[in-house]
Formats: C-alpha cells, structure tokens, sequence
C-alpha cells in the first residue's frame, strides 16, 4: 500500500456535476484536487466545504484544453507526490448552433475541451496509474452521445467520442489493473439547464420514464461506485445516469 495519500482529481469540478464528485469523493476518504477555468471563488466554496467536514481538497486553475498545461499540472502537483486512485474527467463546455451555421472556432473549442482535454488527463494518469498499478478512470459522457440532439453537433461528436476513447483506454489499460468507465447523465440540474424555458424542460420530463431531472448528485453517486472496490470488475462501460431517457 502506498504511503502517498490517496487522490480524485476532479476536472471541472467547481460546479454542477463536477462539484457533486468532489464533494462525494471527499466523503469517501480521498483527497480531492479539483480543477476550474473561471469563478475561482466557486472552487474555494468546494474546497472549503470539503474541509469543513473533515475532508482535504485543493483546487487548481487549469485548461485542461491545453495539452502542455495538462502535462505540467501532472508533473508538478501528481507525480511522485500523491497515490491518483482516481481521474474524473468531468470538464466540457457548449456552443451550441445548428451544424450548416456552426462557426470552425465553435467546433473546435468543444472539441479541443470536452474530448482532447479529457484526452490530455486521462493519457497523463495512465502513465501514472500504469506505475501504481491501480487506479480508476471516469469520463463524463453524456445521453446525447447515444441519441444525438438537434442543435448541438460539436457537443455530442465530443461525448460520443469519449465513449469511444473509454473503451479503447479499458483495453489498453486493464493489464496494468486500471479500470476506464463512463457515466453518461441525461437531463440534469446545472448551469447548462438552469435557465432553460419552462416549455422547454416540460418536453423534456415528459421524455424520461422517471418523469424528474436528475441531480448532480445523481450523477456523483454513479462515479463514486465506479471508483469503488466494488466496481473493480467493471472496465470498458458506460453507465447511463438518465431517468430511462433515451429517445
């Protein structure tokens, strides 16, 4: 057993989703980093929680859309200094448009932060959890990588692919006792939903069997077993946090 103190680092982790893993992983024992791009007070509230009960977290401007930021952040605060037993690759942001309108900086920036970034940590805490022999990897997907959603071509090409990515990195890894999952959640409370119409979030709980939103607790939960002992024979899946949503 390592004498490091075990670690999440959680992408994106100041709000919505990527606050609910924090805060749950926190829970569990671990040490959490979380990363964060804008509203640093955001990232303090986080840590500030976590240490109020008892917890350690610490948090860390990072772009996780810059491969050589990526790299630099591993090296100077990861390697040789904590045991990673987990990397939530929760960090994404949206631009949506329909695809004939779709302006090329629109594209590329989704997919340079929702699926080249998730790529840059997950390749950076392979080669670390590779050594260790052990660690847990989880990426946040989404229900539109299974269903496709009008108006937001770049968003799900960049979920989609992190399904894709989870099960090539499940196969390459599992030799070295590293397991690769996804979560994909279906229509949550956060930001990205919050200030929708209230037309609009009717048609979508009329979609889901559950006939309820999902909570960015919801979706910690689902997480928090995949980093678990008890989801150590579980590698190359993706679990559906949705309600029964999918058409």
């Amino acid at each position: 057993m390592s004498e490091l103190k075990e670690t999440a680092l959680v992408t994106g982790g100041s709000r919505g989703i990527g606050r609910a893993c924090a805060v749950r992983l926190a829970s569990l024992g671990l040490k959490v980093y979380l990363t964060y791009v804008s509203r640093p007070e955001d990232a303090a509230s986080v840590c500030g929680e976590i240490k109020a009960n008892g917890g350690e977290a610490s948090c860390f401007l990072l772009d996780v859309g810059d491969r050589e930021a990526v790299a630099a952040f591993f090296n100077d605060h990861i390697k040789d200094k904590v045991f990673l037993k987990a990397l939530v690759n929760n960090a994404g942001l949206t631009k949506d448009g329909f695809l004939i309108r779709m302006k090329d900086a629109d594209w590329d920036k989704v997919i340079a932060v929702n699926l080249s970034g998730a790529f840059a940590c997950l390749r950076e805490a392979a080669k670390i959890m590779s050594k260790q022999r052990a660690g847990r990897i989880v990426n946040i997907s989404s229900v539109v990588a299974q269903t496709g959603n009008v108006g937001q071509a770049n968003y799900t090409a960049s979920k989609a692919g992190l399904l894709g990515l989870t099960r090539t990195a499940a196969l390459e890894l599992a030799s070295r006792g590293v397991t690769v999952n996804a979560v994909a959640p279906g229509f949550i409370t956060t930001d990205m939903t919050k200030d929708l119409p209230e037309k609009v979030v009717e048609g979508f709980v009329e979609r889901i069997p559950l006939r309820r939103m999902g909570s960015p607790e919801d979706v910690a939960s689902a997480v928090a077993y995949l980093v678990s002992d008890g989801a150590s024979y579980v590698t190359g899946q993706c679990l559906g946090v949705n309600g029964g949503m999918y058409m």
